[in-house]
């Protein structure tokens, strides 16, 4: 740990608070949700005692958080928002227009289910809802890692002009106590320095934007957003090396536990990934080569990484916290995509509605593996009463 570094005991949503402050963000719009509000009352804390020269702006709605983030980053300010579930939903639309307007907003998404029925507890369903809107995505596994995770995905944003969001569960980083290592200011500031944009707008000077494009041009608007995507790629490894540079901590695409000569493995997003390297330890301690991934950047998707990481031949089980109706996890079906010939993959969905994914439940999805009772061809429910 840095000397000059603090340590803390704070919650996830905390966490996110301190490094948007440590960013020296300067807009945060945003309209409170259950369980994110914490995050933007800790900023309007900072705000108000003064320990953030920024704007805070208390919208109607998530609608309008995300259009005037929008709006303050077309402008050249770094800019920030938070949200959940229904209010990520409900920001849909113009979460597909940050992306075309190419602005670096970053939005801190706190995992909980999508109604019907009303529930306030964690999967993932918000934030793979969104997959397809040009945004990148990293989901922490940690309140330590929301903190870095947050000054990574600025770091990114802004050089790639892509959006980003950071995704904790909720409750069990959201409001759950952990110690975080805060680095100084300066140190910060040599990771992220002040936001400087090459094209702005002047609000002194308006201009229109965002007009109707037609046919000879939107498509290679298309295609330079996904090229942003795939040089997002190596930015983000390139950033996070720097960091761990700095700090000593590390961030990368997958985390991988005893994978090297496993026989079978185990990938999962977000804090479910302590239950399955329970599982693979008890299972080693019986002679079962078993291994776990976690998967942190989920866009841009790291199939290349996923194929080195992943032993060839070796049965993987791939464990989702959401479901794409009609087909399956949606990381199963990317990840069968990414191994096609490398390795087989079975998907599971587990863990919906708050529902917990204990070593014990782990322990059941490995052995589904072992005993070829898993489906490579359909969901895999797990502890699901018919």
């Amino acid at each position: 740990m840095n000397a000059a570094s603090e340590r803390v005991a704070i919650t996830g949503n905390q966490a996110l608070a301190h490094a948007v402050r440590l960013a020296r963000t300067e807009v945060i719009a945003a309209y409170p949700i259950t369980p994110q509000t914490s995050v933007v009352e800790e900023i309007a804390g900072f705000c108000a005692d003064g320990l953030m020269n920024a704007r805070f702006i208390q919208t109607e709605s998530e609608h309008s958080s995300m259009s005037a983030c929008i709006g303050a980053s077309m402008t050249g300010a770094r800019a920030f928002t938070a949200t959940s579930s229904q209010g990520l939903a409900l920001m849909h639309e113009m979460l597909h227009w940050a992306t075309g307007a190419r602005t670096p907003v970053v939005l801190g998404e706190v995992n909980r289910s999508l109604a019907a029925p009303w529930t306030i507890l964690t999967d993932q369903s918000d934030s793979m809802a969104q997959r397809d809107t040009g945004w990148m995505q990293f989901y922490a596994g940690s309140n330590q890692e929301v903190f870095d995770s947050t000054l990574l995905a600025f770091k990114v944003a802004e050089q790639a002009l892509l959006p980003a969001m950071v995704v904790l569960d909720a409750f069990v980083l959201s409001h759950c106590v952990e110690g975080v290592e805060l680095p100084p200011q300066p140190l910060i500031d040599e990771f992220l320095p002040r936001r400087e944009a090459e094209i702005s707008l002047d609000p002194d000077d308006p201009h229109a934007f965002g007009g109707m494009m037609f046919p000879d041009s939107f498509m290679e608007q298309r295609y330079k957003i996904q090229r942003a995507m795939e040089t997002a790629g190596g930015m983000i490894v390139e950033h996070a090396a720097a960091w761990h540079e700095l700090t000593g901590r590390e961030l990368k695409p997958l985390h991988e536990y005893r994978v090297e000569d496993a026989e079978i493995v185990a990938l999962c997003l977000g804090t479910a990934y302590g239950s399955f390297c329970a599982a693979v330890d008890e299972l080693r301690g019986r002679g079962v080569r078993a291994g776990a991934v976690r998967m942190w950047q989920y866009r841009p998707f790291p199939a290349r990484p996923l194929r080195e990481i992943i032993p060839a031949g070796a049965p993987l089980a791939v464990v989702d916290r959401a479901v794409s109706f009609g087909h399956g996890g949606p990381v199963a079906g990317e990840a069968k995509a990414a191994l096609d010939g490398h390795a087989p993959v079975c998907g599971f969905v587990a863990g919906l509605g708050g529902r917990e994914i204990l070593p014990e439940t782990a322990a059941g999805i490995f052995h589904a593996l072992l005993e070829n009772t898993a489906e490579p061809d359909r969901i895999n429910w797990v502890e699901v009463r018919e």
